[in-house]
């Protein structure tokens, strides 16, 4: 079996950058209480009313570019979204259609923070097996379009962005190890209750505002650490390495306290893990791999590097991978 690799990424966030000075102006809540609880200083926000393919398309073209892959050379695409455009197609069929990436197979993960892993591993087994030499797996959110601006306990928490890699076959390095994984008694701790057909869109589901995210922070963050460094750790026992071969560890970017924890659980410096989240928020499933495509640009990530990806993420889900980078 050939390996699969990363050989481009692209990143994109909206212009619009939403401060906890401004946070201050909305609810009941400082930049002190946001900085020391998260870590997060700001976010990006999409004017209203752009959808996530918008956002998905330009991080697609700049992957593509850098992996020098015209748009009609893709033969899958995977988009890991819980803010599709909308409940169907797919947001992948609208960034196919944009792209004019006429033969590529399209469909959504809906795997919350995790998305963008699962995608990855998912591509990871069609490109290994040889059925498709050419994918696409980009993580959007439009995260202000299902925030309640009035809770101080989750707004502070959202941003918007997208992230992409081009997977494809490589002749050294690539994904050596990964880990997916769920656990679905966990699911009312982080949930969307309105819109689905358990609770289809009412006037009362919107009074009783059910199309906004809902979470029970402590337990999260409890899971959240627990489940991270254990994926990580298995991961790095599969690839047969050790902490001091690690380059990176991009863990997803929620929390810094979430982060920090799973730092010292996994016996990690401070140099070897990447953050961001005090740029841009928890981005979902846009959140890993905006972190990646930021460190490969910051050239702090080289060929041959171990990075290790770690994401969790409402369901719960979570996943990890080793990539020995292959340019």
């Amino acid at each position: 079996m050939k390996k699969a690799g990363i050989t481009g990424v692209g990143m994109y966030v909206p212009k619009t950058v939403l401060t906890n000075e401004e946070l201050e102006k909305m609810v009941d809540t400082s930049d002190e209480w946001i900085t020391t609880r998260t870590g997060i200083k700001k976010r990006r926000i999409v004017k209203p009313g752009t959808p996530t393919s918008v956002l998905a398309i330009e991080a697609a073209k700049k992957a593509l570019e850098r992996a020098k892959l015209e748009p009609q050379d893709l033969e899958l695409i995977i988009v890991a979204t819980i803010t599709p455009d909308m409940q169907f197609p797919s947001t992948a069929c609208f960034v196919q259609s944009k792209l004019q990436a006429k033969n590529a197979v399209c469909f959504d993960i809906s795997a919350a923070c995790s998305g963008f892993i699962y995608g990855l591993i998912t591509a990871k087994q069609f490109i290994e097996t040889g059925t498709y030499k050419n994918a696409l797996v980009i993580g959007a959110e439009v995260m202000s379009s299902i925030t309640d601006w009035t809770d101080r306990n989750t707004c502070v928490l959202f941003g918007d962005g997208a992230g992409a890699a081009v997977v494809q076959p490589v002749i050294s390095g690539g994904i050596i190890s990964s880990y997916i994984g769920s656990d679905g008694d966990l699911t009312d701790l982080l949930y969307l209750p309105g819109g689905g057909s358990l609770h289809p869109a009412t006037e009362q589901t919107v009074k009783d505002k059910m199309h906004f995210v809902k979470m029970s922070g402590t337990e999260v963050f409890k899971s959240a650490v627990r489940i991270m460094a254990d994926a990580a750790t298995r991961t790095v026992c599969d690839a047969h390495i050790t902490c001091d071969d690690i380059k990176l560890l991009i863990p997803h970017q929620a929390n810094i306290r979430i982060i920090e924890s799973v730092r010292k659980r996994i016996g990690l410096k401070e140099s070897q893990v990447f953050l961001n989240v005090a740029k841009y928020g928890n981005v979902s499933a846009a959140s890993t791999v905006m972190a990646l495509c930021e460190a490969v640009e910051e050239g702090l990530i080289k060929k041959n590097d171990h990075v290790v990806l770690v994401a969790f993420g409402a369901g719960f889900t979570w996943g990890s991978a080793v990539i020995k980078w292959s340019y």
